[in-house]
């Protein structure tokens, strides 16, 4: 990658860049009948331009509705998320329409997020329509070069969706999200509706573009082994909490949280020879309407003591860039 994360101090205020986007105590309730359902509760995080922040969790720990929000496709219910210095959630219409040129979303199935009336050309070319940036011969020649951008053929700038196959149908929806030329991208579990084959060229097309492009990647996933392979850092959430981040060799190989723990004795190792002991978490992921009190991981937790109820765990950098919000560590 062009920029490693590894030369960086992401632990103090003493960096070597200002963060391209910063995260501060985000909140996004969904109103449910009279109740509300805390699908993202308190997130911080500083992303640095040319680096890749893996987001982890489980289905339904709120890591796409965090990601959304944070671009803003979501409205939050509190704090701010700052590009480039500015709260974006100040922004008039306006404001934010110039903004979304360099805040792109790759959405995670290839099937639903593209138009099955419109051709690629329309589809890929939809972004310069609506900031009124390019038109005519100009537009379509850029969207055969995003199209080759992307490992597809510019004759096929005529097709429809449906004659492609998933894998490519994705690449066609990366050609969208690069054509304003953005910087931050979201990923919203871009592989996970893809076949296992097709998934590394995926995350290889997406390292080979932000190396030749600049681009800064938060990469939601489930899938550890994936996220380890694409990402500088990686965050774990858990029923909208953030427990751990650090580095993702330093996370994966010193897992310091029960839940990341878990998470990690749960991927498969491709060599017969060595056996991982399982960490089988007992019980279902509590309703986010009415989480658990203290922290929201104990009625799951082995380690489980008796202020895990009472108290919500710290965030605390337990190593230097690791954080880790546990009882177990205080």
């Amino acid at each position: 990658m062009s920029t490693k994360v590894n030369d960086r101090d992401h632990t103090t205020n003493e960096k070597s860049a200002a963060p391209l986007v910063q995260i501060k105590d985000l909140k996004k309730y969904f109103n449910v009948g009279k109740q509300q359902l805390k699908a993202v509760d308190g997130l911080n995080l500083d992303i640095f331009e040319g680096e890749t922040v893996g987001l982890v969790g489980e289905s339904g720990c709120g890591k796409s509705t965090a990601g959304r929000t944070i671009i803003r496709l979501y409205d939050a219910t509190e704090g701010e998320v700052l590009f480039e210095g500015k709260n974006i959630f100040n922004f008039s219409n306006k404001e934010m329409a110039k903004v979304r040129r360099n805040m792109q979303l790759i959405f995670q199935d290839p099937y639903a997020s593209l138009n099955p009336r419109m051709t690629i050309e329309e589809i890929i070319g939809e972004p310069f329509a609506i900031h009124g940036i390019l038109k005519g011969a100009a537009k379509k020649k850029r969207v055969e070069e995003l199209l080759e951008l992307v490992g597809l053929r510019p004759e096929h700038i005529n097709r429809f969706p449906h004659e492609f196959s998933g894998g490519q149908r994705q690449r066609i929806g990366i050609a969208r999200a690069l054509a304003l030329n953005p910087k931050f991208i979201v990923c919203d579990e871009p592989i996970s509706a893809l076949d296992v084959s097709i998934q590394a060229q995926v995350v290889n097309l997406l390292k080979d573009l932000q190396r030749d492009l600049g681009l800064t990647y938060l990469f939601v996933a489930h899938d550890l082994s994936m996220v380890k392979y694409i990402s500088d850092r990686i965050l774990v959430m858990y029923l909208g909490n953030m427990v751990e981040l650090a580095d993702s060799e330093a996370l994966c190989n010193d897992p310091l949280h029960p839940y990341t723990q878990a998470l990690i004795s749960a991927v498969p190792i491709p060599d017969p020879s060595i056996k991982r002991e399982r960490i089988v978490l007992t019980g279902d992921v509590p309703s986010p309407i009415n989480p658990p009190s203290g922290c929201v991981f104990r009625t799951r937790c082995p380690h489980a003591m008796e202020i895990c109820s009472q108290a919500k765990p710290q965030w605390k950098e337990q190593k230097p860039g690791h954080f880790v919000a546990c009882h177990l560590y205080e």
